[in-house]
């Protein structure tokens, strides 16, 4: 393994029952097509018996042989393997917003100067506020108001992301339960952001109830999203310090700080498969 100041060309994931020499059988693919590990980190689960791993390699190598090797050992080991290209801007991102604009303007802001190893290719709201921001950045803008039948909107909501057919869907401040049968269809690539350091309140008004609550931390939390609000594997988080000073409208304006950075982080973490679900927590490759 080197870390020369090559810079990686492909990222592998692997996903397999846990046992000794997983990492070798691969090290020792990558070495017979000519390839060389730039990083690679890994993961043994002690409650789910299972194993994970990330790994990056320099350009150079035989793809085509490299690929046949890794599909065979998928076979032999009964492992889940991925191989792609690191920083393709193939991942297509949908973003989910309502009234507040702040996350979903920092991640189109973000993506025009080429900071996301992805395309924005939607937005998507239950709102007419982002319409002016999706329009400054050339990104297609879906409006689709609920109404008086959410019913109908939710399976407006589904259509269009079949449509759009997104790697990732971000909920950059989405004000809107989504269905379970919804955020199945998307299990791990749906990422939601909320305003407060998760489990501290799950739900609506997450300020104003950190500063009845008198706290001097207020948070972030990105997770995936599941059938139960709030309560998927969490990604990333972050605080900020707050006093007895700040109103919760303070606490709102520095927690949008929070939220901005929290977002982008966990979009990067599973844009660049540094993510792994071990049951209901995440393994970080960072």
């Amino acid at each position: 393994m080197s870390h020369d100041n090559e810079v990686p060309s492909h990222v592998l994931t692997v996903r397999a029952p846990d046992h000794p020499g997983i990492v070798a059988h691969f090290a020792e693919a990558i070495a017979q097509c000519g390839g060389n590990i730039v990083e690679l980190d890994q993961h043994s689960d002690t409650e789910s018996a299972d194993f994970g791993c990330r790994i990056e390699i320099a350009p150079g190598f035989d793809g085509p042989r490299l690929e046949a090797q890794l599909e065979a050992l998928a076979a032999e080991l009964e492992a889940q393997v991925d191989f792609r290209v690191l920083g393709a801007p193939a991942d297509r991102i949908v973003v989910l917003c309502s009234k507040t604009l702040h996350c979903p303007s920092d991640l189109l802001a973000r993506a025009s100067i080429g900071q996301l190893s992805g395309d924005v290719v939607a937005v998507v709201s239950d709102q007419e506020h982002a319409r002016s921001l999706a329009e400054r950045y050339d990104v297609p803008y879906h409006y689709l108001p609920v109404g008086e039948d959410r019913d109908a909107q939710e399976r407006a909501l589904a259509d269009t992301l079949e449509a759009l057919d997104p790697t990732v869907v971000v909920l950059a401040r989405y004000m809107r339960i989504l269905p379970e049968w919804l955020t199945q269809r998307y299990a791990q690539r749906m990422i939601n952001i909320h305003h407060s350091f998760l489990p501290a309140f799950i739900g609506a008004n997450p300020y104003a109830r950190a500063h009845d609550r008198g706290v001097k931390l207020i948070g972030a939390t990105a997770h995936y999203v599941t059938g139960e609000l709030d309560a998927g594997p969490i990604i990333a988080q972050g605080v900020a310090p707050v006093s007895h000073r700040d109103d919760v409208r303070d606490l709102v304006h520095l927690g949008a700080d929070v939220e901005r950075s929290v977002l982008n982080t966990a979009l990067r973490l599973h844009l660049e498969r540094r993510v792994m679900v071990f049951g209901q927590r995440t393994c970080i490759f960072n």
